[in-house]
């Protein structure tokens, strides 16, 4: 049973499945938009299915892709994550950085991933995290680390806000700016229809800061979604101070879901199970790896 159990785990981190949701928050009359919420690649050259999977997303013709970090797990993985987004970086998008995209990671006791909060060390390998980041801003995406942005999509106005890596202890939450400032400094004609908030991990002071700031959707990663779970229980961990029932998918904050009973008030919140694992604990059980494909509606449809 053992070695089934482990066969299995091995096999389940190719599993690839996009997880799909529709998300009432646009206002009234809003046309629906496509956001494709990609996480935690920890991509080692290797892994040219990994690469194909993720190119092939664009089938799904998203009109916004937004990337929560920790693509990186090799020195050498650069170009493959760079030709994993190559069909996504003409579109518009966001991203911020995960502790995989700065340090590489290192062999540890796998137990250690099941103690509460397990941090992250820095003294690993630097992996090229400057190079990832000026690719994605020479493609126009908006780089997030502690800063705030603005975007339009498809006609419908955007804020955005995000934190550097929580796990690392990087997040600085920039200061807050009044919505009609934002729209008074933009270019853009559109209505700003949408406050979207970005971070690796959704550790409790940031996701509680982002509802303050009004955010409508938090989208996070870093979880794996437990990673290993036991069934009819779920994750065992969330690698941070977050619940287990919020592990992975789609919930609210800091209450119920926004449109469940009791959850009035909450901000919708997206956290990817991810689509990767580190290359020294290349498992996952009953936690397939993932993408989410949100589908952004107007409220009441």
């Amino acid at each position: 049973m053992g070695a089934g159990a482990l066969g299995w785990a091995l096999a389940e981190t190719s599993m690839f499945t996009l997880r799909r949701h529709t998300v009432p928050l646009l206002p009234a009359g809003s046309r629906p938009l496509k956001l494709l919420h990609l996480s935690d690649l920890h991509l080692v050259p290797s892994q040219r299915d990994k690469v194909a999977w993720v190119r092939d997303l664009a089938r799904n013709e998203p009109d916004l892709v937004v990337t929560t970090g920790d693509n990186m797990a090799h020195p050498d993985a650069l170009p493959g994550v760079l030709e994993a987004y190559a069909p996504f970086l003409e579109l518009p998008g966001a991203f911020v950085l995960g502790s995989n995209d700065y340090y590489a990671p290192k062999p540890k006791n796998p137990a250690r991933y099941l103690l509460p909060d397990a941090r992250t060390e820095t003294n690993h390998a630097p992996l090229p995290s400057d190079e990832l980041t000026d690719a994605f801003r020479s493609a126009g995406w908006k780089d997030l680390t502690n800063r705030r942005d603005r975007v339009e999509v498809a006609g419908t106005g955007i804020t955005l806000v995000g934190v550097d890596d929580p796990h690392l202890d990087r997040d600085r939450f920039p200061a807050r700016e009044p919505r009609t400032a934002v729209r008074a400094a933009g270019a853009s004609p559109a209505d700003v229809a949408l406050h979207l908030g970005v971070s690796h991990a959704p550790y409790t002071r940031v996701l509680d800061a982002m509802h303050r700031d009004g955010c409508d959707l938090v989208l996070a990663g870093h979880t794996h979604g437990g990673q290993l779970c036991v069934p009819f229980y779920g994750a065992l961990v969330t690698n941070c101070d977050l619940d287990r029932s919020r592990a992975s998918g789609l919930h609210g904050w800091p209450g119920a879901r926004p449109d469940a009973a009791g959850g009035e008030g909450s901000t919708w919140l997206n956290v990817s199970a991810g689509l990767g694992t580190s290359p020294y604990a290349p498992v996952r059980f009953t936690c397939r790896p993932e993408a989410s494909l949100l589908t952004l509606v107007a409220r009441g449809s």
